[in-house]
């Protein structure tokens, strides 16, 4: 099955964090991944605010991470962008919102424990 990450699924399970159950661990080893450039970009700036510290450069992280994991990266698209013009304001996150629009253009579900989530027509799956 094909999915997307969601940036803190990503992060915890590229840093083997406990909140990654093995259960969903074992959901992100068996099925194809996809992490948005919308996450790469969150990465980024909470890493120039101070707010997360991988301890590696976003080239290296994308490198030894998304690259050695298997993982597929997701451009952000216009299709993707008209969705997000439209979305209904349940989930205020401008990253997460990017990230539901893009799970409903390409069909993807959405591996992260955010319950907000729920209020779109997607499907999220954790644990």
């Amino acid at each position: 099955m094909k999915q997307l990450l969601d940036t803190h699924s990503f992060i915890w399970f590229v840093t083997g964090n406990p909140r990654i159950t093995p259960e969903v661990r074992a959901q992100i080893e068996n099925n194809e991944n996809f992490l948005s450039i919308a996450s790469i970009w969150e990465i980024a700036i909470k890493s120039n605010l101070g707010k997360l510290n991988l301890g590696i450069t976003i080239d290296k992280l994308v490198e030894q991470q998304v690259i050695a994991n298997g993982i597929e990266l997701l451009d952000i698209t216009t299709s993707h962008l008209a969705i997000v013009a439209i979305l209904p304001l349940h989930h205020r996150d401008p990253f997460d919102r990017l990230l539901i629009a893009q799970a409903m253009v390409e069909g993807l579900p959405i591996v992260g424990m955010d319950e907000m989530f729920d209020a779109y027509p997607i499907q999220r799956v954790w644990g």
